[in-house]
């Protein structure tokens, strides 16, 4: 069976930052791409659109934030609701990952790197 060839974006979501990274299915790689900084949310989905106009993405893999046990937190809704918001604004597919170490693992909060770790995590399921 083949392997179909897809490019993903994946967002590490935070109020202030957001990590995006870009990989692919065939590959199975993934690379920090870049941390978009905005005043408000509309600069963000500016920031948002010319990549996915740059990279045209397949699906769009967003990290999932909860507490160690898995329960929810406030962060968790909100990437929730950035993920619908992406899916309802470009129409693609949109894949949450439990994101729970990730962000953690990264050392001075290179937003960029989580979202490849998110990336290479989602992508290692496949």
């Amino acid at each position: 069976m083949t392997q179909k060839n897809q490019t993903i974006l994946a967002f590490d979501f935070g109020e202030k930052r957001i990590g995006v990274a870009v990989g692919n299915t065939l590959t199975k790689t993934a690379q920090a791409l870049k941390i978009l900084q905005g005043k408000n949310q509309d600069d963000k989905f500016k920031a948002i659109e010319l990549l996915m106009h740059e990279w045209q993405p397949d699906v769009l893999v967003v990290g999932l934030p909860t507490h160690p046990d898995g329960a929810p937190h406030e962060m968790t809704q909100k990437a929730t609701r950035f993920g619908n918001q992406l899916k309802g604004r470009f129409q693609k597919e949109v894949v949450w990952v439990d994101e729970r170490y990730t962000s953690a693992a990264v050392e001075d909060g290179n937003d960029a790197l989580a979202a490849q770790l998110i990336l290479q995590q989602y992508l290692q399921e496949q």
